[in-house]
């Protein structure tokens, strides 16, 4: 997320160029959407990420092509598919071994489709594509499959969301020092505000849902604050080497679903890693 700059303009959008309460009743639905699957039926919750995290493909894909990088869209869907199903029933072991079966089927299918010019282009962003964000989104049916899976998936998605906020509304109000080059208007202060957002989100959240200590949520939600900021990163830095400004915009207010994907995935696994160390 974009965060710094004040100011609103005569539309309703922000000067940081979004549309604010598009965007916020936008995060609105997909709150109410998330709450409603996950306390009520786990596997249509499942079935709710995996057709965000399919739509975020199909972004990934439709950009590379600008390029003209070919990413078959249909073996990496079936490929995702594949994933979260081994990861819910099976467990981490089925995970990994339907990525590495569906990386090895991405690589055959490149060979007999378009020669071998572009050969290793193609099939290393297929395997990108599949990994990022296909299997990474995969962990949360790891999440989700525990007996407490749903307070697990709330406070994972809570605290990313936190990050968000949190450094959005530091980086308007107090953001002056530029954090990197590769995303301009992201500020030191907007990541101090992810990061005591994401902190406090996730003290209370853990101490409150999984009884931990407060000491635990802490932990997991500064780590969040860190890799979110480092998923938008690595978004804006796809963005940037293919030459575009956005990968979708099927969200008002937010862009594409891989704008809203960017820093949950980066967020997931080593949550999912302290979770099941702590809990």
């Amino acid at each position: 997320m974009e965060e710094r700059t004040a100011g609103t303009s005569s539309s309703g959008g922000s000067r940081t160029g979004r549309n604010l309460p598009a965007a916020i009743a936008v995060g609105v639905v997909l709150g109410a959407l998330v709450i409603g699957t996950v306390y009520t039926i786990k596997e249509l919750f499942l079935l709710v990420v995996a057709g965000a995290v399919g739509v975020g493909v199909l972004e990934l894909v439709k950009a590379f092509a600008t390029r003209d990088i070919k990413v078959p869209a249909v073996p990496v869907l079936a490929g995702m598919v594949a994933m979260h199903a081994g990861a819910y029933w099976g467990g981490p072991v089925w995970l990994l071994a339907t990525f590495a079966l569906s990386a090895l089927v991405l690589l055959i299918w490149r060979m007999f489709s378009d020669g071998t010019d572009g050969y290793v282009r193609d099939a290393s962003a297929s395997v990108l594509t599949l990994l990022y964000p296909a299997m990474l989104a995969a962990f949360v049916a790891l999440l989700l499959k525990e007996s407490d899976g749903d307070h697990r998936v709330v406070i994972f998605i809570a605290v990313t969301v936190a990050s968000d906020i949190g450094g959005y509304i530091a980086g308007v109000l107090f953001g002056k020092h530029q954090l990197t080059v590769i995303s301009p208007k992201k500020t030191w202060e907007g990541l101090a505000g992810s990061i005591v957002a994401c902190t406090a989100v996730g003290a209370w959240l853990v101490t409150w849902l999984l009884g931990g200590d407060i000491w635990q949520g802490a932990l997991i939600g500064a780590l969040a604050a860190v890799l979110a900021t480092v998923g938008d990163l690595i978004e804006s830095m796809i963005k940037r080497d293919l030459g575009i400004k956005d990968l979708g915009t099927i969200l008002p207010g937010h862009g594409g679903l891989m704008d809203r994907l960017d820093s949950l995935v980066t967020t997931l696994v080593p949550v999912w890693a302290l979770m099941t160390i702590f809990f």
